[in-house]
């Protein structure tokens, strides 16, 4: 473990999420993320509901590796970025306890700078601190 300061690292985190160009996006995954790293999203309830009454008995989306992130921060940028108008923050709240760091985040609208969602942001750090489990949950 190093020293490193937890809102630092969840300042980039977060913006990991907002970069447009794809091999600055890939750059800034390969500096956070460990090799194997994996993130874990609690889906909004109605996903997890439809899931249960399918039988599924998880309720966590998950994507494993860097590629696999990669992906994930890629559609997202497209989906709530490029098409919603909206970016996203810290809020400034990153605590680290050991291995763990925890913050807060805030989805924003670009056009009013209203706040419209966020959520709470769990990181598991590797000996290098880089991610190797994130555990994030939208609306908390």
């Amino acid at each position: 473990m190093t020293d490193a300061d937890p809102q630092d690292l969840a300042d980039r985190y977060i913006a990991q999420w907002v970069v447009p160009e794809a091999t600055a996006r890939r750059a800034a995954i390969e500096q956070l993320w460990a090799e194997e790293g994996t993130h874990f999203l609690q889906p909004p309830v109605e996903i997890r509901e439809i899931a249960t009454g399918l039988g599924f008995d998880r309720s966590a989306l998950q994507a494993r590796g860097i590629d696999a992130f990669e992906t994930r921060v890629a559609r997202s940028h497209e989906q709530f970025v490029k098409e919603a108008g909206l970016t996203f923050r810290s809020g400034n709240d990153a605590v680290r306890l050991h291995d763990m760091v925890k913050f807060s985040w805030q989805t924003v609208s670009t056009g009013t700078g209203e706040v419209v969602g966020g959520g709470l942001e769990i990181l598991i750090l590797d000996e290098h601190d880089r991610i190797k489990a994130d555990y994030m949950f939208p609306g908390a």
